[in-house]
């Protein structure tokens, strides 16, 4: 697109693109052959302001229709499970599961509108699951499949689900983790059920095995939608403790595609690995990211640290690889990673967690100095607002631009204009939300954010720094979320659990950055209830309730004892001041 604009410089096309935007999001959907049963009148309305714009205006669509536009034979999914052989799935033989699926959900009753949850792995059948839905018009509630049951249990009891699909259960770095089991425990709804081991399981009455569920007709028709009818029910971290449930619409997709497209360079026959959930954003960013692009999903079902990942991606021929800073530290510590042949990645992409240079300049030696792609973004935005690019110079841990289609500005607590401060976003960019399941979408992200040289401005809670050769660098958090193996938490919600500890009187969580840059780690100050524990049994308390109530992926890294925490006149709690005494010591 730069040089049929007759543009030279990346920079040009940046400025062009948010100067245009109706003109950039329009060639980008012609650029991603967006299907459509009716055709828009107008790519955006902004009549009732920019904070609700409308894109794709009276059109009809179903997204899905756009993810299978590649040839018959074409390899859409490469997966291989443990110590298993490497498998391959054509779009022609995707297509066919996913109509079974659709055809499937018609049996048991449920009808356009209808909600279903998903919480299983990243497999070819979750997938296929994710997109027949989609296609039937049914909305997808996504669960991560590392969450407790009570987790599981909030998630559904916001969005109330008719059925929900999971495995009886997952194998993961050879321990077996019983999902079946916890989806009962949250007392979830129908549930059906993939089996996935040998082992005999015992059902609830309503429950059914995968295969009794599933229909033999091959053929569905997409259900035609709206575009800002809802598709998915994602979960980000919410400050009053209840996580934020997030609709994406059939517009979302279409900015997760586009930025594929423009800076990590997915293009037909690519071949795609992020190791990552449906409960993520980044699952349903893969599954459109790749598809609509013509590209090959590939999923590896163990952890990404084993041998057997590096293998899978040298076999699989991995073209665009995904990764979280926590992954590639635990790489380049254990080295397991450089016996394999990666020549065929073009360029690695980050996000989740800031980042550290020496990691990620390792990272591009694994496949002969490759750039590494950073991305930042939100569940909300279906995207990044901040990436880099594959023609532009590429310094490790650094964002060599804002996001296509996109524009922000930094400021200080002053509302000026700043190098290194809260970043704000300028509606109106495709894929931004403009509903909250249970808050009020303008409330969040808008309300009380005053304009900035009459613009309106949209809130987000990143912290970025510019630094002098234009690129950026992330600073964390300015509010009361954090980024914790590359997933969004709230500190309520990990203060709600340890407040229930004996020797809790009150706690406050953050997250803090490690002296030379890389993955956050979750510190917790707290106030004492009298006891008896010696300190190294209050922090093994502290990292069992939170792994047991939360996710066992979260690792309390240490616990301060304070005779009380710091607040502000509104008796906030500061946690920017406790970020700075711990960062201090």
């Amino acid at each position: 697109m730069m040089q049929k604009k007759g543009l030279n410089k990346y920079q040009d096309f940046w400025q062009w693109s948010v100067t245009n935007k109706e003109d950039f999001w329009s060639e980008t959907v012609e650029n991603l052959n967006i299907q459509f049963t009716k055709k828009y009148t107008s790519i955006v309305d902004t009549s009732k302001g920019v904070e609700y714009a409308e894109w794709l205006k009276n059109a009809k669509l179903n997204i899905v229709d756009s993810c299978f536009q590649n040839d018959d034979d074409a390899i859409a999914v490469i997966f291989q499970d443990k110590k298993k052989q490497l498998q391959k799935v054509s779009q022609k033989q995707l297509l066919e599961l996913v109509n079974k699926i659709a055809n499937s959900f018609t049996s048991l009753g449920l009808t356009n509108g209808d909600r279903i949850a998903i919480y299983m792995p990243m497999t070819l059948e979750a997938v296929a699951i994710y997109l027949a839905g989609i296609k039937a018009g049914i909305e997808i509630v996504t669960i991560a499949d590392s969450f407790s049951p009570n987790e599981i249990a909030i998630r559904l009891n916001i969005t109330k689900p008719k059925i929900i699909f999971t495995q009886d259960v997952n194998y993961r770095a050879g321990k077996e983790i019983a999902l079946y089991k916890k989806v009962v425990e949250a007392n979830a709804p129908k549930t059906i059920v993939f089996k996935s081991s040998n082992q005999t399981i015992s059902l609830r009455n309503e429950d059914i095995l995968w295969d009794a569920f599933l229909s033999s007709n091959t053929n569905f028709n997409s259900v035609p939608k709206n575009p800002d009818d809802m598709i998915t029910i994602l979960f980000s971290s919410g400050t009053t403790g209840e996580p934020k449930a997030i609709p994406w619409t059939h517009v979302t997709p279409i900015k997760s595609a586009s930025d594929g497209y423009y800076h990590q360079d997915i293009h037909k026959n690519d071949v795609v690995c992020w190791p990552t959930n449906l409960g993520w954003m980044m699952g349903p960013w893969l599954v459109f990211a790749t598809l609509i692009n013509k590209a090959t999903i590939a999923l590896y079902y163990d952890m990404p640290t084993g041998d057997g990942f590096g293998e899978f991606v040298q076999n699989a021929k991995v073209t665009m690889l995904g990764v979280i800073p926590s992954f590639v530290k635990y790489w380049k510590a254990s080295k397991n990673m450089e016996k394999y042949d990666w020549n065929a990645i073009k360029c690695f992409s980050s996000t989740g967690e800031v980042s550290n240079a020496e990691d990620m300049s390792y990272l591009m030696q694994l496949a002969n100095n490759k750039p590494v792609i950073e991305y930042c973004g939100g569940t909300e935005i279906g995207g990044g607002y901040v990436t880099s690019t594959v023609v532009q110079p590429n310094i490790a841990s650094t964002f060599s631009t804002q996001a296509l289609g996109g524009e922000f500005i930094l400021l200080n607590d002053k509302h000026n204009k700043c190098t290194k401060g809260e970043l704000f976003l300028f509606p109106p960019i495709m894929g931004l939300s403009n509903s909250l399941l249970t808050r009020n979408n303008y409330n969040v992200y808008y309300r009380d954010v005053l304009p900035f040289e009459g613009r309106v401005l949209r809130r987000h809670g990143d912290e970025l720094e510019l630094l002098s050769n234009g690129y950026y660098i992330a600073r964390g958090r300015v509010d009361d979320a954090m980024n914790l193996g590359g997933i969004k938490i709230s500190s309520v919600q990990i203060e709600g659990v340890l407040n229930s500890l004996d020797f809790i009187k009150e706690s406050a969580a953050i997250a803090v950055s490690p002296e030379n840059g890389g993955p956050s780690l979750l510190v917790i100050f707290y106030s004492e209830n009298e006891s008896r524990l010696l300190e190294n049994e209050r922090l093994q308390q502290a990292i069992n309730c939170v792994k047991e109530k939360i996710n066992p992926l979260f690792r309390v890294h240490d616990l301060v004892k304070l005779e009380e925490l710091p607040r502000t006149a509104s008796n906030k709690i500061l946690r920017r001041s406790l970020r700075d005494i711990y960062e201090s010591k």
